[in-house]
């Protein structure tokens, strides 16, 4: 069956935005983002796989001064002894390690590798969500329960590549990775600042930052 609303933020009628890989790429006018229709998810199996071949350790230094591009910023929201929540974590959680060795108090959840539900019934003053939001098949509802995961004025830290311009989509690398169905731009995040009632800061391209007011 056809997608035809946004899974973001359910307007219908989304434009073809690009064809490749065996698969077509939609467009959401309202909120920018680029998704991939339903009938094109590769199975839990497929992506377990693909996950399972990740080699992210906090011994590799590549990949933690690649954390390290949200952690930096991340860090000058933050309290010492903040209790932070890793969401989407992988096979070798990393960055929730990091957080630890800098006195940060952390949980971890992966549907895969750390499938404890029961983190999302305590609160957060920060959650963290690197290289996960393009994977997600509900992106609203995933977002949304994080951010009322949080304390007032806790943070919501997420990375992921910005979706490029229509015209340099095709030769564009993250897409070529059949488990990310979701992408973002600047523009959508503004939309989804807007949607959870959040302050949004983008320190670089691909590190985003949701401050949820504090109570009155």
């Amino acid at each position: 069956m056809n997608q035809t609303f946004c899974p973001l933020c359910y307007a219908t009628h989304p434009k073809t935005f690009h064809a490749g890989e065996k698969r077509i790429y939609l467009h959401c006018p309202k909120c920018d983002l680029v998704f991939v229709p339903s009938r094109f998810f590769v199975t839990k199996e497929e992506e377990k796989a693909k996950y399972d071949n990740h080699r992210n350790t906090p011994e590799n230094r590549g990949y933690c001064n690649f954390l390290n591009r949200l952690i930096q910023p991340l860090e000058k929201e933050l309290s010492i002894g903040a209790k932070g929540l890793d969401f989407g974590s992988g096979p070798g959680p990393t960055l929730s390690v990091l957080m630890e060795r800098k006195g940060y108090e952390m949980e971890i959840y992966d549907p895969f590798y750390a499938p404890d539900r029961s983190v999302f019934e305590k609160r957060y003053d920060f959650i963290t969500a690197t290289e996960v939001i393009e994977h997600l098949h509900h992106p609203a509802e995933e977002l949304q329960r994080l951010y009322e995961t949080l304390y007032p004025g806790g943070i919501l830290g997420i990375m992921t590549a910005f979706r490029p311009q229509k015209e340099l989509f095709g030769e564009w690398y993250y897409k070529r990775d059949l488990t990310h169905i979701r992408f973002f731009s600047p523009r959508t995040f503004r939309w989804i600042a807007d949607f959870l009632k959040a302050k949004l800061t983008i320190p670089q391209s691909g590190v985003v930052l949701l401050k949820k007011p504090k109570s009155p």
